[in-house]
């Protein structure tokens, strides 16, 4: 996910106070959230997740800002060789049965199905072996995109998403924070932000995975492994590519679309 820090500016927090408002949340108890047991922290520290950035709730962790993982799914991850190069990878599991087509369900508001269509003919315009589309039932859908639970705006959350299942499957769901994206006036910024997700749904991960801090500012951080796989793609360059779609964070409004080196990625794997 695009992530954006939420102290960054005032004018930020006033217009996450006002979206928020306008989602109909009302009388809402702040949740709790739950402390991670030790033994936990230790195996994101070994799969090579960044521990100090971990919030837990009803069983679910929320790592590096937009990745969500059960408890369970934690348990069964085994860390494995940390690439720490810069460059475009991709986790182990990728969607599989291609040429195949991706059915995407959007239920939110029309700027977000907008959003969606920008982002699906991104996809569709690099004549790849995946192919998506937009559908009206959410019960003929491979990946569905919804507003994130209520809890998220209080821990600071701006969405979720997850990768390919070890059958060859998409992950199959994008949550996304209205309180957040709401105010969002850039329907390409937030086209992005769904391109974003929706290619961690097929196995892509943050271009500077290696260094957040390339693009989300702060001390060094490499995620590693995660237990996932960070396979680098041949073709793709040795050093940050300033502009890719899959970096760590970015400013919502920011329109990215795929550099030259994104779609030499999406053209290798799919």
């Amino acid at each position: 996910m695009i992530k954006f820090k939420l102290k960054q500016t005032a004018l930020l927090a006033a217009v996450l106070a006002i979206s928020f408002a306008c989602q109909e949340q009302n009388d809402v108890v702040t949740p709790e959230l739950q402390d991670v047991p030790k033994e936990i922290l230790d195996q994101i520290d070994a799969l090579g997740f960044n521990s100090n950035e971990v919030k837990m709730h009803d069983g679910m962790l929320f790592i590096e800002g937009d990745i969500a993982i059960s408890v369970e799914e934690l348990k069964q991850m085994q860390p494995g060789k940390d690439l720490a190069v810069e460059e475009h990878y991709s986790t182990d599991n990728l969607v599989s049965g291609s040429p195949r087509t991706i059915n995407v369900y959007v239920n939110m508001p029309q700027k977000y199905l907008d959003a969606t269509d920008i982002a699906i003919s991104r996809y569709n315009s690099e004549g790849l072996n995946l192919t998506f589309q937009r559908v009206t039932s959410s019960g003929s859908a491979d990946i569905t995109i919804t507003a994130s639970p209520w809890y998220y705006y209080w821990f600071g959350i701006l969405g979720s998403a997850g990768f390919p299942t070890a059958s060859g499957d998409p992950h199959n769901q994008i949550l996304m924070t209205r309180a957040y994206y709401d105010g969002v006036s850039n329907i390409n910024g937030l086209a992005t932000t769904i391109a974003h997700e929706m290619g961690h749904c097929i196995g892509f991960r943050h271009t500077d995975y290696m260094d957040r801090s390339y693009s989300c500012g702060g001390a060094a951080d490499d995620e590693g492994d995660g237990g996932v796989g960070d396979n680098y793609i041949p073709g793709t360059p040795t050093g940050p590519d300033a502009n890719s779609w899959m970096l760590a964070c970015g400013s919502p409004e920011g329109d990215r679309p795929f550099t030259a080196n994104d779609k030499i990625a999406l053209d290798y794997l799919y």
